[in-house]
């Protein structure tokens, strides 16, 4: 039977990453493959309380259809959420509550891509990015990065060269490549946006999950010192890393115009994110619980970072290469081929599963040139002593 399926979806396939998972089934495999926080560092009881404040306090509200544009005491939430990250000036209605940030990244295709549009990604980027974009026919165009983000004088020469309909980017500690884009960096990148009069999509799900040092502010926190960029910025947001994904609380913050047009879009896609979800997100932050969630999660992240950093050097040595990560979820590495190891990320993670570790090869980051010896590692939902005997495995199939 042939189906007359449309043909957007010849520009796509399905995710890497998650054809992975299903080779995760066989007992006693450590996984760093995962994108996703650690469950145990849920809030549970905190949580709890909130879904029974939402319940108690406005049942008829958090149980009914609500407005597309999302719950208004969370929009307040959110925006007191980001004003206290050094956002100024932005008011709840500046701001919607998406489906998690993932659906952000959909309405932004669906409102800015025509078929042949011109995009500018990193390399490597967010793969689901990647597909999003590719599936309403993006022609995406890779902007090199090195340890502090993307190289903006690369940037420029892209833009300049192709003038797309948006950059998007990860500033801080990308996914996959961990990457905190530095103040300067960021200054220029708000520069471009004027200069070239370029939307600038900054997607910011890690930037609350530093280690040690805060991030530099983010594009939409500095936007206000480079006059005209917040007419050329749009801020994607969510809960999902930080409180629970199963929320499914993402929010977009874009200029009026952009911003009406992404509701429009939101209205055919599910009509509004969870009522229930958000009025749970309200209570949440409203409690001012989400300091302390914060400081436990940074607290073990970082832990596990340094375990699986000290572990690479020490079971590799100079065989991989990587820069420490300084937050979010990721190691970014490279295979050297040093001393004649496995230098193809793509048969170290076959090698890697048959004894019984995952992680991703890099290639499918890449939305051009990919580059075959890189792999991400997620230190993120195994312990300790799981990360040290994770990468001894890893060590024992690189040189098998």
């Amino acid at each position: 039977m042939s189906l007359p399926f449309a043909q957007r979806l010849d520009n796509v396939e399905t995710s890497a990453i998650r054809e992975l998972f299903k080779l995760l089934g066989k007992p006693g495999i450590i996984s760093f493959a995962g994108g996703f926080p650690d469950s145990a560092m849920f809030d549970v009881a905190g949580i709890g309380e909130a879904v029974n404040a939402a319940l108690a306090a406005e049942p008829g509200a958090a149980l009914q259809y609500g407005a597309t544009e999302g719950y208004q005491p969370l929009r307040e939430q959110l925006a007191g959420f980001m004003q206290a990250k050094g956002v100024t000036g932005l008011a709840p209605e500046q701001l919607i509550v998406t489906t998690g940030s993932q659906q952000a990244l959909d309405l932004l295709g669906k409102c800015l891509v025509d078929p042949g549009s011109k995009a500018i990604v990193e390399g490597p980027t967010f793969l689901a990015t990647i597909q999003c974009f590719r599936l309403y026919g993006a022609e995406l165009i890779s902007a090199p990065i090195d340890g502090e983000g993307v190289r903006v004088d690369e940037l420029e020469r892209l833009i300049q060269t192709h003038r797309p309909r948006f950059v998007y980017l990860i500033p801080t500690f990308g996914n996959p490549s961990g990457a905190m884009l530095s103040l300067q960096r960021r200054r220029r990148v708000l520069e471009l946006a004027v200069q070239y009069q370029t939307l600038i999509i900054e997607d910011d799900p890690y930037g609350d999950l530093y280690f040690d040092a805060p991030p530099p502010p983010s594009l939409l926190a500095l936007s206000h010192e480079v006059p005209g960029s917040r007419d050329w910025l749009v801020h994607c947001g969510s809960l999902s890393k930080v409180l629970s994904p199963g929320l499914r609380v993402g929010w977009l913050v874009a200029p009026p115009a952009l911003l009406a047009k992404a509701t429009m879009c939101k209205q055919f896609s599910d009509a509004h994110t969870s009522t229930f979800a958000q009025a749970t997100a309200a209570q949440y932050l409203a409690a001012g619980r989400m300091p302390g969630t914060l400081a436990r999660v940074r607290q073990v992240y970082g832990a596990r970072a340094r375990a699986m950093g000290d572990a690479l050097r020490r079971e590799l040595g100079a065989a991989i290469d990587f820069v420490q990560p300084q937050g979010g979820l990721f190691v970014w590495a490279r295979l050297t081929g040093a001393g004649g190891a496995l230098g193809d990320g793509n048969e170290l993670a076959r090698r890697a599963i048959e004894r019984g570790v995952a992680f991703v090869p890099g290639a499918p980051f890449y939305c051009a040139n990919p580059d075959v010896s890189t792999l991400r590692l997620s230190f993120a939902t195994a312990d300790e002593d799981r990360i040290r005997e994770g990468v001894a495995r890893l060590a024992q199939a690189l040189t098998a």
